[in-house]
């Protein structure tokens, strides 16, 4: 059983999550003033849900309505940045507070994320247009972040081909050579263990392609692909500024926008885009097409749910007929920092059963998918 002090714990925990309304169900659990002012803060969002759902706020004796920013001051103070980003996001995306963008001292207290900024991007254009320059910063902050994380293993992973015939002093598992471990620490036999002790660790080097892969990374805009999005546009950044890569950015819904001459800037890639609409996959794969020059030298990657708007067997046709023509197909059900998409299932299967290869990816795994995909 549990003890008195765990119990009342627990409904504590339960009340905060809860709110307000749960209090008599609950027995009124005691609250800190800590705890008070956590419950503030959250009600003063999630009270809106209740609100949707026929209830009244009752009166209170609680303090006078606190303002967006006294509300942002107070996350920063009670909440960590992980609770607190996805709180931020909320209000944004879920609950529609678009005067967290009207104000730029507001603004300027968001803390900035990837979460955020998918939020932010299907909102864009509701902005107060003075304020469209911090939105701008702030997607470049987020930007800057996510590459500073990504760049160095995108890049070691793309920069060349496995050498099996060199070593390399660069340790990445990527590069392990196991078979060459084991044969220069065989002396290192442990006959009581039976184990080879692995003293020094052996790495393949890598060389440069001498013939380009084009890339042509094509991807859906609509609202349910914010943060894949947002990756897509960083990792086109990153391929794009390899040897012996080109790249080739297509972003759609039921319109088809290439922006392959901004690839080279994230944030004008984000802030180009139109989130929401409908998706017309086929359409899209068929303009993606006319882009290929050498197809057995071509990589075509599709970042979507797969939920197709128009013709399945448009979209369909078109997949076969890139992967007749030599073209290596891969399909993104997410590419984001979770991979844990909802996504059509029943659409990715036939796709597959077309040649696409399907997968939903880190940033970090689909760089060594790429990898093994253009040796």
């Amino acid at each position: 059983m549990s003890s008195a002090p765990e119990a009342a714990k627990s409904l504590r925990r339960w009340r905060l999550m809860l709110g307000r309304y749960a209090d008599e169900g609950l027995n009124r659990p005691r609250l800190s003033t800590l705890d008070g002012r956590c419950d503030a803060a959250l009600a003063y969002l999630y009270d809106r849900e209740s609100s949707g759902r026929g209830h009244q706020r009752a009166g209170t004796l609680d303090p006078s309505q606190v303002t967006a920013l006294g509300w942002l001051s107070e996350l920063r103070e009670l909440f960590p940045a992980s609770v607190r980003e996805t709180i931020e996001s909320h209000a944004l995306e879920r609950y529609g507070m678009t005067g967290l963008l009207e104000d730029p001292e507001v603004l300027a207290g968001i803390t900035p994320s990837a979460q955020l900024l998918g939020a932010m991007l299907q909102l864009k254009g509701r902005a107060n247009p003075q304020v469209e320059a911090q939105i701008r910063a702030l997607a470049r902050r987020v930007v800057e972040d996510i590459m500073r994380c990504l760049k160095p293993a995108v890049s070691s992973a793309l920069s060349g081909t496995r050498n099996r015939f060199a070593t390399s002093p660069m340790k990445s598992m990527r590069n392990f050579d196991w078979r060459g471990t084991i044969r220069h620490n065989l002396k290192n036999w442990d006959a009581e263990r039976k184990v080879v002790v692995a003293e020094r660790l052996r790495f393949h080097a890598r060389e440069r392609r001498r013939f380009p892969w084009t890339i042509v990374l094509v991807v859906d805009q609509s609202g349910s692909m914010a943060p894949s999005l947002i990756y897509s546009a960083v990792m086109a950044a990153i391929i794009a500024g390899l040897p012996s890569l080109r790249l080739k950015l297509v972003v759609f819904d039921t319109g088809i926008v290439d922006l392959s001459d901004r690839v080279s800037d994230p944030v004008e890639v984000l802030l180009s885009v139109q989130l929401g609409g409908g998706t017309d996959i086929g359409r899209a794969l068929a303009y993606s097409e006319t882009l290929i020059e050498q197809p057995s030298r071509t990589v075509l990657v599709l970042v979507s749910d797969f939920c197709e708007g128009a013709s399945p067997a448009r979209l369909i046709a078109a997949v076969r007929r890139l992967a007749e023509a030599r073209v290596k197909l891969l399909g993104l059900a997410a590419l984001d920092e979770r991979a844990k998409p909802d996504y059509d299932r029943a659409m990715a299967a036939r796709l597959a059963d077309a040649g696409m290869q399907i997968a939903a990816l880190t940033p970090e795994h689909f760089a060594d998918w790429l990898a093994g995909v253009i040796v």
